[in-house]
């Protein structure tokens, strides 16, 4: 089993994990980290690399810390039209923007309290788009050490050099900007389509991760 941590629309490291391996459990023990994939994900936009973020309640104990499932969202600024806003001028020219469109814009018209519970609403929207199993497993206990081939836990920090080897695809700006690596699923769905899988079944990712 691998171990991985809800994110947002994650990455396509991530995906390449999640898609190669049968059986996934999400770490949803733990404090929440700052600074992490948890509330944020990259696309392309018409000025290159662009950060989405989600903001958080900070509500923590004497010591400021929140569990990971726990961590509330602050809808008391309207990202959701920000976001998508975003999405829409980004990729509407994409090859499939149109086609995934609905399944995507729903999670924008609604407001959602608990951060990872939308985090994995997100997974499950791109699980439906690719018609692939969403994972129910959750774990029940934080464990600190895991079997390295197995946690994929370090894939949520922005910190951590993420070895990929993934073959360039047509990207929307790639004239302007070249081929921008470890983009949002989002960038990969909008831009092959049904074909996404394919990709990632193809995508490496290093093994020597502890």
């Amino acid at each position: 089993m691998s171990v991985l941590y809800p994110a947002y629309f994650p990455n396509i490291a991530f995906f390449s994990v999640f898609v190669q391996n049968e059986a996934i459990v999400w770490e949803i023990q733990g404090n929440y980290q700052k600074q992490t994939f948890r509330n944020r994900t990259y696309i392309c936009t018409d000025r290159g690399k662009h950060i989405l973020t989600i903001p958080i309640s900070h509500v923590g104990n004497n010591n400021g810390k929140q569990r990971n499932n726990a961590v509330k969202i602050d809808n008391t600024y309207p990202w959701h039209r920000q976001h998508w806003r975003t999405l829409e001028t980004a990729y509407r020219t994409s090859p499939f923007f149109e086609f995934y469109e609905d399944d995507i814009k729903p999670l924008y018209d609604n407001t959602h309290d608990n951060l990872m519970d939308f985090n994995l609403k997100t997974i499950e929207v791109i699980c439906d788009c690719l018609q692939l199993e969403m994972p129910n497993t959750k774990t029940e206990i934080f464990k600190l050490n895991l079997d390295t081939k197995t946690d994929y836990r370090h894939l949520v920090s922005k910190k951590n050099k993420i070895q990929l080897v993934q073959k360039d695809y047509v990207q929307v700006f790639g004239d302007r900007h070249g081929f921008i690596p470890n983009l949002s699923i989002l960038d990969l769905l909008f831009n092959l389509g049904p074909n996404t899988t394919a990709y990632l079944k193809e995508t490496k990712l290093a093994l020597d991760h502890a």
